[in-house]
């Protein structure tokens, strides 16, 4: 297999990997979607991409140095000891993931840690808001809502309706998006459970064609 191009698709979305041909340890994907709208983005090192989604489940990969997002392009630096064709799977594989979550790839605002302790009246309010400025634009795109049912003994209840009640891609939403912020911002959070009849949805944003 050829380091020059690589397509890597889906029936939704097409990736397409293509090295550089003046700098070895530089790979360009481009998505036939906005990854993240603006930008670029840069993140280099783990601790950078604390909070943003995409860079975090990228730099698990091993073998990644940098990346750069910019609109529909994700621009991927290596170390020498790795070649593309050890990452263009995997990445390409975190990236669609990604998009299919319904989640942001990455926080448009750099979250802060509320530490002191908060009543659960207050944690309710904190969390609605957090899930109203960064996970339900991106999925009121796929006519989905997520709201905070109640908050109890330190457990955040939350439901999901609209395009995303019975969606396949709503528990990838709810790992990669919902948890990962909750858990940033809202430590006190303990669990965070799910309550949504799925088995009642009659809207999935993801239907088959035939």
């Amino acid at each position: 297999m050829s380091e020059r191009v690589a397509t890597i698709t889906d029936p939704a979305i097409t990736i397409r990997a293509e090295p550089s041909p003046l700098d070895a340890s530089l790979c360009k994907f481009t998505v036939n979607r906005v990854v993240h709208s603006g930008g670029p983005f840069l993140f280099d090192s783990k601790q950078a991409a604390e909070g943003s989604p995409l860079p975090e489940v990228l730099f698990r990969i091993p073998g990644i140095a940098t990346i750069l997002v910019a609109d529909n392009v994700v621009s991927i630096t290596k170390d020498s000891n790795t070649s593309w064709l050890q990452l263009m799977k995997p990445v390409g594989a975190a990236i669609r993931n990604q998009l299919t979550s319904g989640a942001p790839a990455i926080l448009s605002v750099r979250p802060t840690r509320l530490v002191d302790a908060q009543s659960d009246g207050e944690l309710k309010r904190l969390a609605q808001e957090l899930l109203d400025r960064e996970i339900n634009p991106s999925v009121a795109s796929h006519g989905g809502k997520i709201s905070v049912v109640d908050v109890k003994d330190g457990n955040l209840f939350i439901a999901m309706s609209g395009g995303c009640q019975g969606c396949a891609a709503s528990q990838l939403t709810l790992r990669q998006g919902v948890e990962v912020m909750v858990r940033r911002v809202l430590p006190q959070i303990r669990e965070i459970i799910d309550s949504t009849d799925h088995s009642a949805g009659t809207q999935p944003f993801y239907k088959s064609d035939a």
